[in-house]
């Protein structure tokens, strides 16, 4: 895709983030809800013949500590995503312990396969440009399931491609070659793995959609506020205090 094709989802993303206020994520903005459910429908059934046998069989003819080893190598290789991203949201600690993370786990951890950092108290906290986008305010917008990568909202969506040009992806040599890919690929089929845990809670629900919708919903929320999202987000939007505190995603820290 040109630059051009970029620069226009992006900023139609933006737009459609920019129309909507923020909502409890029991509430969400979701107008495109038969698109969404034509879509996870697709999904399911992509990672029902597709994706869930080949993680099985992933996850069977893999030792796991190598499975670990490869989980770690690509979470190092997401650091640098995290530094850029703390620093954007200036939290300037979190920043520095995602680099040292990256630092002590690339060298002692023998490029990134040994979580060295974790061993030693310092916990990954992941942070991308959608949360960055939400610490400052920008609403959720509608709530969107992109094929193949699932749930997510117009905000994230406009998160993905500025994540695009800090990613590891962008900068590895030849970057549309077959290694790429093929790494690209390792990094899906593992995170696919470490999901498998969760296919019997998904599986047992009534509507696996609106689960997922919500869960999706209050993870982003939960980052973005650290844990702590103010009271107001809890409340019906009606019933919101109106003194613009609802209107902006900064934590306060």
């Amino acid at each position: 895709m040109n630059s051009w094709c970029r620069a226009g989802l992006l900023c139609a993303a933006a737009i459609a983030a920019s129309g909507c206020a923020h909502r409890p994520p029991d509430d969400p903005a979701d107008p495109l809800e038969p698109m969404n459910r034509a879509i996870f429908k697709v999904n399911d059934k992509a990672d029902q013949y597709v994706f869930h046998p080949v993680a099985k069989g992933y996850v069977y003819v893999t030792p796991s500590f190598v499975q670990k080893g490869i989980s770690n190598f690509f979470n190092n290789l997401g650091e640098p995503k995290t530094i850029v991203n703390d620093v954007l949201q200036a939290k300037f600690r979190k920043s520095a312990a995602a680099l040292w993370r990256f630092a002590i786990n690339t060298t002692a951890g023998v490029g990134g396969f040994i979580d060295v950092a974790t061993m030693a108290g310092v916990e990954r906290q992941p942070a991308d440009f959608g949360l960055t986008l939400g610490y400052w305010g920008v609403p959720e917008g509608w709530y969107l399931v992109l094929p193949f990568f699932g749930p997510s909202d117009a905000r994230d969506t406009v998160g993905r491609g500025g994540d695009f040009f800090i990613g590891y992806g962008y900068y590895l040599p030849g970057r549309y070659d077959v290694e790429s890919f093929s790494a690209t690929g390792v990094d899906a089929i593992n995170t696919r793995a470490n999901l498998l845990s969760a296919d019997g809670l998904l599986n047992s629900q009534f509507d696996k959609y609106l689960f997922l919708r919500t869960a999706f919903l209050q993870r982003r929320q939960a980052l973005i506020y650290d844990g702590n999202p103010p009271p107001e987000m809890d409340m019906p939007m009606d019933d919101a205090p109106d003194d613009g505190s609802a209107k902006t995603g900064k934590s306060g820290r």
